[in-house]
């Protein structure tokens, strides 16, 4: 009927709104040591370049294959995998970082309530007119006055993104000036997706042009080419300790993530390369090959013995094999190496508990310790310290890093019933005693905003 038509105009508009302002909301972080450290420090030059805090910008690294980067409110840059696996140098992935930091610092997050808002106003003129011509017994327009209605809003809607995206563009080039690196690989980044929107069927014409949400590739790459080419920087030259680094851990990424006979077969065995036996590494991982993937780390470690993420993969092979015992060693250099990285300690932790031996119950609590208060937003270290204080007999702590883990995890009235039970149980005024009241309160608030959108 023309009305449940009508109905899914409006809808279809709204859903495009909604997706474009909660991108994030259906996708896995993915969190690594050596990655988030290798994209931190391809990142610093940059947010000093935009003038921003480099303690409030945070890179998070997601499990998505699409080639994609957006911000999504704060100052949160969310990078796809499939970007990095489609990216070829740590230049190219600068590029788009300081894209995104000219969305940051452009407030346009903030702003997107003014797109909306021109869109909702089409789009209720349009429901309007349709609503008066059925009335007027023209019920057969209706429909079309519709369609019309909500394709000018979403064409509204996506020509402010454009522009922003326009904006991002021109603040990117500025900061990667100011840094003193090369435009080089954010042309050469565009040139690639030209190339997929050419394979996947894309061409130039209003109608394509009308639902891209950013500015055509030809059109961005012409003007940035421009822009960065006058720039002295032009002619830097990529840092090569940065590159390695990214190799590795792009090489790292896909082992992880791909098919096992995939990575096989991008990085055979005739391979020798660092990136190679890194792949192939966790290929052989994933599939319980656990002698195998032995051998790789080992090939690994012949090269770089004081590597600490090559020490760490070693550990973790270990350790997800039932081998606990003869993981210490390896997690501990790693652990020490890195100053307790609070996710390389989480593990270590793990496997010092995983040994059911009482004797490093000590040393266990000292490592997640540390790692939680480096890094409070790690469910798994918190119930790894959990296990702890129950096995040394501290319910009160117990129910406190219980009630931590379940607030990260979205379960807030398990958290405010853990935390309710830990501040009873708590020395009056203890630092502890304080976070079990401060978790509870987070609890609360969480369960009170929940009530109110019902």
């Amino acid at each position: 009927m023309p009305s449940s038509r009508f109905l899914a105009y409006v809808f279809a508009f709204w859903a495009l709104a909604l997706l474009a302002a909660r991108p994030a909301i259906a996708q896995s972080v993915l969190r690594d040591t050596e990655t988030e450290a290798v994209l931190n420090d391809m990142a610093a030059p940059l947010v000093e370049a935009a003038g921003l805090d480099p303690g409030n910008v945070q890179i998070v690294l997601l499990n998505e294959p699409s080639i994609n980067a957006f911000v999504a409110g704060g100052q949160i840059i969310y990078i796809h995998s499939g970007l990095i696996d489609a990216a070829d140098t740590a230049n190219e992935v600068q590029g788009v970082i300081a894209h995104e930091l000219g969305h940051i610092t452009g407030g346009h997050i903030n702003r997107f309530d003014e797109g909306v808002g021109a869109a909702t106003r089409i789009s209720l003129l349009s429901l309007l007119l349709g609503v008066a011509a059925a009335a007027a017994g023209a019920g057969e327009v209706a429909p079309g006055i519709m369609m019309a209605g909500q394709r000018a809003a979403i064409g509204k809607f996506l020509a402010f993104t454009r522009v922003q995206e326009a904006s991002a563009d021109a603040a990117g080039a500025e900061y990667l000036s100011k840094a003193g690196i090369s435009g080089r690989g954010s042309l050469t980044f565009f040139r690639k997706l030209q190339g997929e929107l050419s394979r996947r069927g894309f061409r130039r014409n209003d109608e394509t042009e009308f639902v891209q949400t950013h500015p055509l590739s030809s059109d961005r790459i012409q003007r940035l080419r421009e822009t960065y080419q006058a720039d002295p920087a032009w002619e830097a030259p990529d840092d090569p300790a940065l590159q390695a680094r990214f190799s590795k851990v792009k090489a790292k990424l896909f082992g992880y993530l791909a098919d096992p006979a995939q990575t096989m077969r991008l990085y055979p065995e005739s391979d020798g390369s660092v990136e190679a036996h890194y792949a192939r590494a966790y290929a052989y991982h994933k599939q319980a090959k656990v002698e195998q993937a032995l051998a790789e780390t080992e090939a690994l470690l012949a090269m770089q013995p004081d590597n600490p993420f090559f020490l760490e993969l070693k550990g973790q092979v270990l350790l997800e094999s039932g081998r606990p015992a003869e993981a210490i060693e390896s997690l501990r250099a790693a652990t020490r190496l890195t100053n307790n990285a609070p996710l390389i300690g989480s593990i270590f932790g793990h496997a010092l508990l995983a040994t059911e031996n009482a004797a490093h119950l000590s040393e266990a609590e000292q490592v997640l310790r540390a790692s939680v208060a480096l890094d409070r937003r790690n469910p798994f270290a918190w119930y790894q310290l959990g296990q702890v204080y129950a096995q040394k007999g501290d319910e009160p702590r117990a129910m406190l890093a219980s009630a931590e883990q379940q607030v990260l995890r979205g379960e807030f009235a398990p958290a405010l019933r853990s935390a309710r039970g830990a501040e009873a149980g708590l020395p009056t005024g203890s630092p502890d005693w304080i976070r079990a009241q401060d978790v509870g309160l987070e609890a609360r608030a969480a369960l009170e905003r929940q009530r109110d959108r019902k």
